[in-house]
C-alpha cells in the first residue's frame, strides 16, 4: 500500500505543472474566444501545445528529480525487502 500511495503522489507531483499550464492556457483562450466571438477550433490547440511544450522544458529538471527520488525510495525498499 505504501508503494502505491508513493507512486500516486509522485504521479500527481510530476504531472501537476503541465496540467496547470494546460488549464490556465485553456481558460485564457476560452475567455478570449467568448469575448471576441471567434470560434476557431485550432485556436485552442496550438497555444496549449506550445505552452505545455515550453512548460515541460522549464519543469523537466523538477520532474526528473521527483522521479529519481521515487526510484531511489523504491530501490531502497526492494533492497531492504519491505
Amino acid at each position: 500500500m505504501d508503494v502505491a500511495r508513493d507512486a500516486i503522489l509522485t504521479l500527481v507531483l510530476v504531472s501537476a505543472p503541465l496540467m496547470l499550464i494546460g488549464l490556465i492556457v485553456g481558460v485564457a483562450i476560452s475567455l478570449l474566444q467568448a469575448l471576441t466571438q471567434i470560434q476557431e477550433m485550432t485556436l485552442v490547440f496550438v497555444p496549449k501545445i506550445l505552452a505545455i511544450f515550453v512548460g515541460m522544458l522549464v519543469a523537466l529538471p523538477f520532474m526528473a528529480d521527483t522521479l529519481q527520488g521515487y526510484m531511489t525510495r523504491l530501490a531502497a525498499r526492494i533492497i531492504t525487502g519491505g
